[in-house]
């Protein structure tokens, strides 16, 4: 990759939200901010090579996407009443105390409870995340047509029913962010683990937006315990990343990971919050699903080794996040822990159990493989490994599964 493709994919990554943020505040339409801020990077495909990259790449396509949103606005010959509607838009004030940024308003339009939950969180990953329609479709496991039209349905009835682009007033603010938090937690793990095959397996624009949003939402909510432990998630897994991938591009799994390399500054801030909530939940305010899985993070980052872990904590909590959330996945992440503690046979059994829940689910045939694997069962766990493959979400995860498939006797 050359030195402009290179500063061209990092605009991407790092601008995408900010550009299509600032035009959907002054135009006060989805459609024009998208349609501008792709043309904008499409121009600078073009045009960089010859004319290098400009000093402030951020300005330059926000610079050029609002002149193609003007271009646009005129040729369909309705300038005056864009025009009143952005001014409508630009204009809603904001309840006093909030948090003036144009991405924060973004994903709060975005996530609207009048939009479907799976609408919310795939107009969240093109609009606010810059993901392309075949990344989003893989996430969702859906037809790439099939996800194209759910966002144009989501921005049309954005438009229609003119949902406001601001951060809700504080009253409204608890009932809404739950929504928030869940499509943040799917663009965190979007970007710790990309879906697509031909994409970096980790996606440190992504995560990074991610952690910075949700920072934003304790600002606004200090005292919300799901917050608070959203962000602990997200700190204790960012601090793996720079471990998670190898070198020559393969995963590498949490037994084989170099915990020196691993973010101590972030670590802490993660275990922090997490104390914080341990202190609440004794003070009888019970956890949620974020502050459980947070707490289960802080056990696996508390340890120096893997040997170290405290596999009974870990089972505990995956006890209590099953109480709030049996999901079949819960139920398979929890099965690792029982490997741990009783054996591999007892946790395949426990793994079996979900397989009409989980066919197409590739960590569902990795765990099944590993444990398979540990029983000596070596065709079997070659068998559930190639099943893996096959399913695997990327270049980072097929590399880890094939080495371990070939390592079987």
């Amino acid at each position: 990759m050359s030195d402009v493709e290179e500063a061209i994919t990092q605009a991407h990554h790092e601008e995408w939200a900010r550009v299509v943020a600032t035009l959907t505040r002054r135009f006060g339409d989805l459609d024009i901010a998208e349609e501008a801020a792709a043309e904008a990077f499409a121009t600078a495909v073009e045009r960089w090579p010859a004319d290098g990259v400009p000093p402030n790449p951020g300005a330059w396509l926000t610079t050029t996407a609002t002149r193609r949103a003007i271009d646009r606005i005129r040729r369909e010959n309705k300038r005056d009443d864009k025009h009143k509607e952005a001014q409508m838009v630009y204009d809603s004030p904001e309840p006093p105390g909030d948090i003036d940024d144009d991405r924060l308003r973004l994903i709060f339009t975005c996530c609207h409870p009048a939009l479907a939950m799976e609408a919310r969180l795939a107009l969240t990953l093109r609009m606010v995340g810059g993901l392309t329609m075949p990344e989003i479709a893989r996430a969702f496991l859906v037809a790439e047509s099939a996800m194209g039209q759910r966002i144009t349905r989501a921005k049309a009835k954005i438009k229609a029913a003119r949902i406001p682009y601001r951060v809700p007033s504080a009253e409204d603010l608890p009932a809404r962010v739950t929504g928030v938090l869940a499509v943040l937690f799917l663009m965190f793990n979007e970007g710790y683990l990309a879906t697509g095959p031909d994409t970096d397996p980790v996606r440190h624009d992504l995560t990074a937006e991610a952690i910075r949003l949700t920072r934003l939402i304790r600002a606004l909510l200090p005292d919300d315990g799901e917050v608070a432990g959203l962000l602990a998630l997200m700190l204790l897994t960012e601090a793996r990343r720079t471990a998670r991938v190898s070198a020559s591009g393969e995963l590498v799994a949490l037994d084989e990971q170099d915990r020196g390399a691993w973010d101590a500054t972030l670590i802490a801030e993660g275990h922090r919050l997490v104390r914080e909530r341990l202190a609440a939940a004794a003070a009888g305010v019970a956890p949620g699903r974020y502050q459980i899985l947070a707490a289960i993070n802080a056990v696996h980052t508390s340890a120096r080794d893997i040997r170290d872990t405290d596999w009974s904590q870990v089972l505990a909590l995956y006890d209590q996040l099953a109480r709030l959330d049996p999901s079949p996945i819960i139920a398979l992440n929890r099965a690792i822990a029982v490997a741990e503690l009783d054996g591999p046979e007892v946790a395949l059994a426990a793994v079996d159990r979900l397989e009409h829940r989980l066919a197409d689910y590739h960590p569902y045939h990795a765990t099944r493989a590993d444990l398979l694997r540990r029983l000596g069962r070596s065709q079997q766990s070659r068998a559930a490994y190639d099943r893996a493959i096959e399913l695997a979400g990327n270049t980072a995860e097929t590399a880890y599964l094939t080495r371990r498939r070939d390592q079987l006797r």
